[in-house]
């Protein structure tokens, strides 16, 4: 690990400085995060499209929930395994030179999974894809922490998350029409490839803007040439072992829960070896004691509900209440646009706490309480048989307001146990070790389906691991910041 990302350091008097106005980095860090979300967003409905017409890789397999899911599983894989690289790159080479690469990679990639022929290749583009996409998370929420001033920092890191909603919420919306626009163009059953490119030439322009946004903005020119050489040594095994494993489960012929579980053994192999870099840095007693150990385990569960409900909410809701594809993405689209409100809000009342002297921690134990009991709610109408659509989309926004109040809330405490030129560092480990939860859900839920024919015991887990999560935000102990004025 240490030898793959190099261990040259950038003097820190010689690193790239953001200077200007925070306000205007919420903005771009936004969009970022608009795009990005809506460029992964789009294989749900994609593959929901596949099923319902029987077009594509998915349509004609015996099980193709399952598959689904994995395929889905294997894009979190790729942006799992990139997420410590990405953070630990930043803080070398520079935050703004990582968020503009990964923006650029997604864009490419994204392009290229709307072109490829054939299962093996579509899964190659989108663990490419993840890879790229996952450096910008670590590196977004330490520009966000380092570049706003501390009585407002939750409330940034909620406003500039409320993108990740949007871009859900575009992808969910956006890409039946898009589809609808290919089939009306005459692609038939190749009208799925129609949202990969329109979205990765918008991510294409959007990378573009970013980078002239920073480069108008610091003490020195964006040096992209260095931090993409590392990223592209660290990535090739990563995504060579993700794509082989698939290729011999598919000539094997295994069951897709088996190939889900090498990918988990991958990641506890990649997991081991950052642990390994990080004590041999020295820095164990910051990035891996005990308390931040609770929030990383914690989080795993919010991964696992964001894409249980991102990935398949399409799909539940089209199956359940017998609605057509367009009006279950309307419905689904409920729980990503809460986001829009639930994110700033969530850091606007952990912001007022903070300057009060008072702690984050039970915000987050309520949001986490309200958001389980409100996905048993959803669980049991599904299981009522024929839901309508009001109730379901009811449902998924409230719980989606209290979900997403949780992240930045849980962000900020993160951020503020670890000293500040350890931020990329430490979101890296705690998106690595949350994002378990996002390649586990999809396949696993997947699994669940295929196997009782419902979708009710895939909402209940993502309740149960939500559950579980309370207990670990209880035993975290807090570094509360000093009281400071507004």
């Amino acid at each position: 690990m240490s030898d793959t990302l190099g261990t040259t350091r950038v003097a820190a008097g010689a690193r790239p400085i953001f200077s200007g106005h925070y306000r205007s980095l919420w903005g771009f860090l936004l969009l970022g995060w608009l795009i990005s979300y809506a460029d992964r967003t789009v294989t749900g409905p994609v593959i929901a499209w596949m099923i319902a017409n029987k077009a594509g890789f998915i349509g004609d397999a015996s099980n193709p929930a399952t598959l689904g899911g994995l395929v889905g599983s294997m894009f979190f894989a790729g942006y799992m395994l990139t997420q410590y690289a990405g953070g630990r790159l930043g803080d070398r080479f520079g935050h703004r030179e990582m968020l503009v690469l990964s923006l650029l990679w997604a864009g490419l990639l994204t392009l290229v999974s709307g072109l490829v022929a054939g299962l093996v290749a579509f899964v190659a583009a989108r663990v490419l894809t993840g890879l790229g996409e996952g450096v910008f998370y670590s590196n977004d929420r330490t520009m966000v922490m380092n570049h706003t001033p501390s009585a407002r920092r939750t409330l940034g890191l909620g406003v500039v998350l409320s993108g990740l909603s949007i871009g859900l919420t575009v992808g969910l919306l956006a890409t039946p029409y898009l589809i609808g626009w290919g089939t009306a163009g005459g692609l038939g059953g190749e009208a799925w490839r129609v949202p990969f490119w329109v979205f990765g030439v918008v991510s294409l322009v959007v990378a573009l803007a970013t980078y002239l946004f920073f480069r108008a903005r610091g003490d020195r020119p964006l040096r992209l040439g260095p931090p993409a050489l590392r990223l592209i040594a660290y990535s090739a095994p990563t995504a060579i072992a993700i794509v082989v494993l698939f290729v011999v489960a598919e000539a094997l012929r295994w069951p897709e829960w088996l190939t889900a579980l090498g990918i988990g053994v991958l990641a506890v192999v990649v997991t081991a070896l950052v642990v390994r870099d990080v004590r041999r840095s020295g820095r164990a007693d910051t990035l891996l004691n005990r308390n931040v150990w609770y929030v990383y385990i914690a989080f795993i569960a919010v991964m696992w509900n964001l894409w249980f409900f991102s990935f398949w909410s399409v799909q539940i809701v089209k199956e359940t209440a017998q609605s057509s594809l367009v009006a279950a993405g309307l419905t689904a689209a409920f729980n990503a646009g809460a986001g829009i409100i639930g994110f700033p809000i969530g850091g606007w009342i952990a912001d007022r706490r903070a300057r009060a002297g008072k702690s984050r921690k039970p915000l987050a134990i309520a949001c986490a309480v309200a958001h389980t009991l409100l996905a048993v709610a959803f669980g049991l109408s599904i299981m009522s048989g024929r839901p309508s659509l009001v109730l379901l989309g009811l449902i998924l926004f409230t719980s989606g307001l209290f979900f997403n109040a949780l992240q930045p809330i849980v962000h900020g405490i993160t951020g503020d146990l670890v000293p500040d030129d350890q931020r990329g560092s430490v979101f890296g480990i705690f998106n690595l070790v949350a994002e378990i939860g996002a390649v586990a859900s999809p396949v696993v839920s997947g699994i669940l389906r295929d196997a009782t024919g419902s979708w009710a015991p895939g909402v209940f887990t993502a309740a149960g691991v939500m559950a579980i999560s309370v207990v670990f935000y209880a035993l975290v102990r807090e570094r509360i910041p000093a009281p400071t004025s507004a």
